[in-house]
């Protein structure tokens, strides 16, 4: 890492690779609360299966995040997070469309789609940039 912005990036895509695995295993492990903190409620009569969707869903995209964070693989970074930015629109779509959504249970949501296209973004550019220079 050269610079302050690469460093933001670094730490921010850290940050959210880490929270993705925390929300996937809380909604394996704790399903209840989980769904409490994303902002919808689902009736379950036992059946904890839009749980265990979403948390796997989650953690496998946080450990795919960190994997390709990991492995250097910027230009791949960029694309997986701007396609995975529809993650988190979907979400906020869902919360939206119940009937009673509270206004802060929106807001993890829209974070989400803001730092998944801004870092996307910044990985795709700043891969397309080394590699001009490369020429």
């Amino acid at each position: 890492m050269k610079n302050t912005s690469e460093k933001i990036a670094f730490y921010a895509t850290v940050s959210m690779g880490i929270l993705l695995v925390f929300i996937g295993l809380r909604f394996l492990l704790s399903p209840l609360v989980a769904e409490a903190a994303f902002g919808i409620h689902v009736p379950v009569n036992g059946n904890f299966s839009f749980h265990y969707i979403k948390g796997i869903r989650d953690l496998f995209t946080g450990i795919a995040i960190l994997g390709v964070l990991w492995t250097g693989e910027r230009r791949a970074l960029g694309v997986l997070l701007l396609a995975g930015a529809i993650i988190p629109v979907v979400d906020f779509s869902l919360v939206l469309q119940n009937p009673v959504y509270e206004t802060g249970k929106l807001i993890p949501h829209v974070v989400a789609i803001v730092m998944a296209l801004v870092l996307g973004g910044f990985y795709l550019s700043s891969t397309a940039q080394k590699t001009s220079h490369a020429l």
